[in-house]
């Protein structure tokens, strides 16, 4: 009889535990606004947005959300606002990749809120990076004025929008834009600072000030349609290119658009015939630990994710608690670097803790990174780190200064980086492994993943310790009891900042993925990244 795993099988339950926490999460996200407002905006013959996309891309090809968890548990006083009220995928429009971006009018008319104009920030870097057209789907009541001093006037804010509109412009990106419902004020600039403008009769009107705001300012009486609809903006005005009935023609005529369109060169990375992994890919829910605590063999995890399940491995007998190999992911050639959490010993035979980045590991990954550079390889991280080493054995070795070598080879990548946060990413870990602020093409987290300064428990208690010092120094003190309460109090508070779905409402992660996914998700950033060209390698200072 087989030997049954009792270890996998926990590993196992609780993974797809969190997924299914992950999915029941999604499913009331893309209700948006809820059926009420679904219905209100059927009855004026209008589409959602997620029907929209649905009815623009491609069916036989997949689609991939970027920031479906954005604003979660965010605006709670406002009623919330599901995926930050707009809807933002790559998908693909006769056969090319695109990014789309559609407001999403069942959530407050569509208005902006702050998390509303940092997540199409993001859609437009995206594109930028990586030089896809982006199509918008304009149906949005503006700023949303109770918050307008949090969405307005800085340099990451609402305007920062029209802006990229101009360098996207002046870097040929196509941009193509479809009024399907209101657009005003401020925001009409976006459709017509667009290459192309369409607008949906009856149901979409773009223009400065609306009829009340046109009253109040200058006395004039106008209706919404005379003032800036379809016919007006079309035949009278020629601020837009194309007046379509309804919305299903207006979404047909950009897929026709979108067909005519050349072809720009690309970056050249290599791809050969893609194949599966040899390992189940769905062992991965098997291998990660329950609550990731345990040490496990990574080796085995790659095997789920790389085709045929092999690599190679750079320098495998030194600086062992950092893997860096290269191997191959839906055919695309690829540099990996993943924290080891084995437990190891060095050349020395002293004993080191998996998912530490030591001395020896920092300098090997930062060597690895420049040869991927050379060879023009993107990269892939993956995630599962607690941190740098500490003590005095490590200062005395150079820890810093092996630390910021690496993280002076990941700041200067120049080739695409792809970022993936399976558990772990704490403090400079998180840094040194091209954490959202190394400017990865993608970065992504399973839904096991915790990202923060340092863990839950050692934050809690040097919190406590704080707050204990501070009232001794006031003269006043806490029972063993009154301790233990604020210690669980400051955990909780700490661990709700962890999770993955607090740094996706927060844009830190573009999205919250199915573990078996992950080569779905890497492939498709490497062929966005593919669009775009890779400037020459320069390591900066970095001392070897």
């Amino acid at each position: 009889m087989a030997k049954v795993d009792i270890e996998a099988n926990k590993n196992e339950d609780h993974n797809k535990l969190l997924l299914s926490r992950l999915n029941y999460r999604l499913e009331k996200i893309h209700q948006g606004g809820g059926e009420s407002k679904i219905a209100k905006q059927h009855k004026k013959g209008k589409m959602t947005a997620r029907k929209r996309i649905e009815n623009l891309v491609d069916k036989d090809k997949p689609t991939f959300e970027i920031g479906a968890f954005a604003g979660y548990e965010m605006y709670e006083e406002y009623g919330g606002c599901p995926a930050g009220g707009v809807v933002v995928v790559i998908g693909y429009v006769c056969g090319r990749q695109c990014v789309i971006v559609a407001n999403d009018a069942t959530v407050k008319a569509g208005a902006w809120f702050p998390i509303t104009g940092k997540k199409n920030l993001r859609a437009q870097e995206i594109a930028m990076e990586n030089r896809l057209p982006i199509i918008y789907l304009v149906d949005s009541a503006g700023v949303f004025l109770p918050m307008q001093d949090e969405i307005f006037p800085d340099k990451e804010h609402f305007g920062r929008i029209f802006r990229n509109n101009a360098k996207m412009s002046s870097m040929g990106i196509p941009q193509i834009a479809a009024i399907m419902g209101s657009c005003v004020a401020g925001g009409a600039y976006l459709p017509i600072m667009s290459d192309e403008a369409l607008i949906v009769e009856g149901t979409g009107s773009i223009f400065l000030a609306g009829p009340y705001l046109v009253k109040a300012a200058i006395g004039e009486s106008v209706d919404q349609e005379t003032l800036g609809g379809a016919t007006t903006q079309s035949e009278i005005s020629g601020v837009t290119d194309y007046k379509m009935p309804d919305d299903e023609t207006c979404l047909q005529t950009i897929r026709d658009l979108i067909d005519k369109m050349g072809h720009f060169d690309n970056s050249g990375f290599d791809r050969a015939k893609p194949m599966a992994p040899e390992r189940d890919v769905k062992d991965v829910y098997r291998i990660y630990p329950e609550k990731g605590a345990k040490p496990y063999d990574t080796k085995e995890l790659l095997k789920c994710l790389v085709d045929e399940s092999k690599f190679t491995e750079y320098k495998a007998g030194y600086g062992k608690t950092i893997i860096c190999a290269y191997a191959r992911i839906d055919g695309w050639s690829v540099g990996i670097v993943v924290n080891n959490r084995e437990v190891v010993k060095n050349a020395k035979g002293e004993m080191q803790f998996g998912g530490v980045i030591y001395s020896d590991s920092a300098d090997k990954a930062a060597r690895f990174i420049m040869n991927c550079n050379q060879k023009k390889i993107p990269l892939v991280f993956l995630h599962d780190v607690t941190g740098f080493m500490v003590g005095s054995k490590s200062e005395h070795g150079g820890i810093i200064k092996d630390g910021a070598k690496m993280v002076n080879a990941v700041s200067n990548s120049t080739v695409p980086k792809f970022t993936v946060v399976m558990g772990n990413s704490y403090g400079a870990g998180n840094y040194a492994m091209c954490g959202k602020a190394y400017d990865p093409r993608f970065i992504v987290g399973w839904p096991s993943a915790k990202i923060a300064v340092m863990g839950g428990a050692q934050a809690a208690k040097t919190l406590l310790q704080i707050q204990v010092s501070s009232l001794k120094a006031k003269g006043e003190s806490l029972s063993q009891d009154d301790e233990k309460k604020l210690l669980d109090e400051i955990t909780e508070r700490y661990e709700n900042q962890t999770t993955p779905y607090y740094a996706a409402s927060h844009l830190w992660l573009d999205a919250i993925i199915d573990p078996a996914k992950t080569r779905e998700w890497i492939s498709m950033g490497i062929e966005a990244a593919n669009n775009a060209p890779v400037e020459k390698f320069n390591p900066g200072v970095l001392q070897t």
